[in-house]
């Protein structure tokens, strides 16, 4: 039944798939390798596409497909206007047979594709096979498939497709050529989703667009169902507060408040702001301070010193095992918001050496003239008096400084302490280093 004035709308993910190789999204290097293989007419019988989940891997496959199957080709550009691309196109050509095994798994279904491979295409010039999620074939699937994988019919094309390629037998792996889609970069992801809404016409803030790019994990399928659903909850006008709202993220200034408190040291604020980020998925705040603390660091922000930027990962990365350890997340949370606050008090080591020096100077001039006169003492003499032991009239002795220095180092880094007390022989400070 059809409705006067009907629309039907498209997600976005299918909307906007790609069609042709040079509208494939950050994988150049392999988009320009099969249309030079296409063009060159060196083509293999088989190919594998491995990668994460939404890099592009069937979009390429399709692509790839059509090219085989135009009329005018093979060619990386196919004319897009013959029956064979209309038909690839709409998913619908005779010879373009796509399977998935995730639920076509079993040596029957292996079989059957195999009996198929005997009779040659119906009208274009190759068969060609997309096999999806390759790797939930089960291993007598996969022993039954590697003769015809190897010696196929000359014109059977097999292109696999899996985002396990380690779950592949090596008999399988040998017999294909191999290409690997990388994630894809976040600043591409941004690009592409900038491109789309200005097609769509929707106002957007690109801090938002960032923010949906991180959330979507280098997959741009799952980013453009995330911006599906970001035009919706925001009315046609996309703001980063409506973002982290609509993905229960921590709103950018609530990020800035909180390392703010931290670098103030302001614990009560802490204490307030804690309550309230209770209501968050702790790992999710986690992933947000990395994230903040990322993008401070190649934004250059002078709050931030690279010694901190070390000690509040650190704390991060620390926190999150926690988690496995510990229900309490509230708990979690609180203990690493605390130990960032006492990051920022602790010095470095040349600052720890540096404040011993001082402490050295500020002794009393009696002590002073004492070591002056020491100066011209036979080398015998000198040696008992520089004992770490010896203690010094009316200050602190050398061997003290030095176990003030262990103990700060222990503090700093437990490893680098432990070294200066068990394989480090201390003799003396000379002119007060």
């Amino acid at each position: 039944m059809f409705y006067k004035g009907s629309v039907v709308s498209q997600v976005l993910a299918l909307k906007y798939r790609p069609s042709s190789f040079d509208k494939l999204i950050g994988q150049e290097a392999i988009a320009q390798t099969l249309s030079l293989a296409l063009n060159q007419d060196r083509l293999s019988h088989a190919y594998l596409f491995s990668g994460l989940r939404g890099s592009g891997k069937t979009s390429t496959a399709r692509i790839f497909a059509k090219a085989l199957v135009c009329e005018n080709g093979p060619t990386s550009t196919p004319c897009e206007t013959c029956e064979h691309c209309l038909s690839a196109n709409e998913n619908r050509h005779i010879d373009i047979i796509e399977m998935d095994a995730a639920s076509n798994r079993g040596i029957d279904d292996i079989r059957e594709l195999i009996e198929s491979t005997k009779y040659k295409p119906s009208s274009a010039r190759f068969k060609i096979f997309i096999i999806d999620e390759v790797h939930m074939l089960t291993t007598q699937a996969f022993n039954a498939l590697l003769k015809t994988l190897e010696e196929p019919p000359s014109y059977v094309k097999f292109i696999l497709a899996t985002t396990d390629p380690l779950k592949l037998p090596a008999t399988i792996l040998s017999r294909v050529q191999h290409f690997r889609f990388k994630q894809i970069k976040q600043s591409d992801v941004v690009n592409h989703l900038c491109h789309i809404l200005n097609l769509e016409n929707i106002e957007y803030e690109k801090e938002a667009l960032e923010m949906i790019s991180r959330a979507g994990n280098g997959s741009l399928r799952d980013t453009l169902t995330l911006l599906d659903q970001a035009i919706i909850f925001s009315k046609g006008y996309i703001t980063p507060e409506n973002v982290a709202s609509m993905l229960g993220l921590l709103d950018p200034k609530q990020l800035d408040i909180l390392f703010t408190a931290i670098l103030n040291r302001n614990k009560l604020e802490l204490l307030a702001m804690i309550k309230e980020l209770e209501s968050y998925e702790c790992e999710v705040v986690l992933d947000e301070l990395i994230a903040y603390l990322k993008n401070a660091f190649f934004e250059q922000d002078r709050r931030f010193s690279t010694l901190l930027y070390e000690r509040f990962f650190k704390i991060l990365s620390e926190a999150k095992s926690l988690l496995y350890i510990n229900a309490d997340n509230g708990f979690v949370l609180s203990l690493v918001l605390f130990k960032m606050v006492e990051a920022t008090n602790i010095k470095t080591i040349e600052e720890m050496i540096d404040s011993l020096e001082k402490e050295k100077f500020r002794l009393p001039a009696a002590t002073t003239e004492s070591s002056e006169q020491h100066e011209d003492v036979p080398l015998k003499e000198t040696q008992k008096e520089t004992e770490p032991t010896s203690v010094q009239d009316h200050g602190v002795t050398d061997a003290q400084l030095y176990a003030r220095l262990c103990e700060k180092l222990l503090d700093r880094n437990v490893e680098l302490g432990e070294c200066f007390q068990q394989y480090i022989r201390f003799e003396r400070f000379q002119d007060h280093v």
